[in-house]
């Protein structure tokens, strides 16, 4: 049986399961299992089993993801998302919609400690929209607001997803983090602009802002120099070459946990919820991560993405449609798959026809997760939305897609400006050396 064929057919194997609710660890997993016997003999497909497991989460960088996740958690405990809203509203409240702008300043510097959007969507929500409501805020505007701006977790840095693209393709994870700096703060400043336009066009949307005091806003920017001086700590420490990113990971995680403890959010038995929580999202992930693996063996085995190379060269088709096409297949992707589980999925075979397309690996790194947490506020499966429902719990599917235009078209800019303009994200790489 031809090698690519059966790649091909495993892929759409495991995007078939998943549809049909199979977990995507188990999916890839059995896919792999069964394609790679079907390939080399089922005598191998023990050692394959054994072996994936142990090179999945034996490497020592993969502590990153542990520490990673535990600064998330912490600095949910810590109430640091209440402060960063209330200090991006006395900045910027006095504007038309200044809660929907502060939401998404305030997703933006909590995404900076964060690194997960499903975190940073949960904990701003329970933060901005009981205040939006209370003032009148268009329902599907406010959630969209929110759902959007959370996305901004997964590319700020330090982002969980940056750092398993580069442990999955050996690319470095501080130029990664470096990488995306510039990127997140565009996109920031888009959804920014996409909610005014929205509001420029509706007033309706949105009452009227409010002026608040130069002394208040002192007051609340104050309040949150503690996370913009963990962030420094963190990020500056991997750009200056002081820690390693693992090492940045356990200072995040510690420095948040000593906030939620100075803040009086941190008890023995809030502890020990956050431990339990942090495993519990470890071990889904590395769950995850073992599955990959076993159907990376059986994609490498096919020989596709070599003859996907071959093929793209044979046909003489350009870098700028072939990666149109890429971004295009991701879009698509992500309507139906979560950002996890598409990247380690498709990487594989992928990545290898980027490079050879002559691509620079950091900056597809940044543009995939961009594509990424476009998929997170996507229907019929964009994570971040069901997040809101859930959290929210007054608000359907329906009135919530009705307020995402301005932020989906936010986005498309911002695929546009990568394209355009890839040195955004190569340029502070290269100045610091990374």
């Amino acid at each position: 049986m031809d090698g690519p064929f059966v790649g091909v057919a495993g892929f759409l194997a495991v995007l078939v399961l998943i549809l049909f609710g199979m977990p995507v660890a188990v999916a890839m997993g059995l896919v792999g299992a069964l394609g790679f016997g079907l390939v080399n003999g089922f005598a191998g497909v023990a050692f394959v089993l054994s072996s994936a497991a142990f090179e999945a989460v034996f490497p020592y960088s993969l502590s990153v993801i542990p520490m990673f996740v535990a600064m998330g958690v912490f600095a949910a405990r810590a109430g640091l998302s209440a402060s960063l809203f209330a200090a991006a509203y006395a900045s910027i409240g006095r504007l038309r919609g200044g809660l929907v702008l502060a939401t998404i300043a305030a997703c933006a510097g909590f995404g900076a400690i964060c690194g997960s959007s499903l975190a940073t969507v949960a904990t701003m929500c329970r933060v901005a929209w009981p205040e939006m409501r209370a003032r009148g805020y268009d329902p599907g505007f406010a959630a969209a607001a929110i759902a959007a701006g959370g996305t901004l977790g997964v590319l700020i840095p330090p982002s969980i997803l940056l750092a398993i693209y580069g442990l999955l393709t050996e690319q470095s994870i501080g130029a990664l983090f470096a990488a995306a700096l510039l990127p997140g703060l565009v996109a920031t400043a888009l959804y920014m602009l996409g909610a005014g336009l929205a509001l420029w066009l509706r007033p309706e949307l949105a009452p009227a802002g409010t002026q608040v005091h130069a002394g208040e806003r002192r007051q609340r920017l104050r309040e949150v120099r503690s996370v913009a001086l963990l962030f420094l700590l963190v990020v500056g420490g991997i750009y200056g070459g002081v820690f390693s990113p693992t090492e940045a990971a356990a200072v995040g995680a510690f420095g948040t946990a000593f906030l939620a403890w100075r803040r009086g959010g941190l008890n023995r038995f809030v502890l020990a919820d956050c431990i339990g929580e942090t495993a519990r999202v470890t071990g889904m992930i590395f769950f995850v991560l073992v599955g990959a693996t076993i159907f990376n063996y059986f994609v490498e085995t096919t020989g596709l993405p070599q003859r996907l190379v071959g093929a793209i060269e044979a046909a003489a088709i350009g870098p700028l449609p072939a990666m149109l096409a890429i971004i295009l297949f991701y879009l698509l992707l992500g309507c139906f798959m979560d950002s996890l589980s598409m990247i380690l999925l498709t990487i594989p075979f992928v990545f290898p026809v980027v490079t050879a397309l002559g691509w620079d690996p950091v900056w597809f790194g940044i543009m995939v997760v961009t594509v990424a947490e476009i998929g997170l506020i996507t229907p019929p499966v964009g994570m971040n939305l069901f997040v809101i429902q859930g959290t929210a719990g007054e608000v359907d599917m329906a009135t919530l897609v009705r307020g995402l235009p301005p932020f989906l078209l936010a986005d498309l800019v911002r695929i546009l400006v990568l394209l355009a303009f890839p040195g955004l994200c190569l340029w502070l790489p290269s100045l610091i050396r990374i």
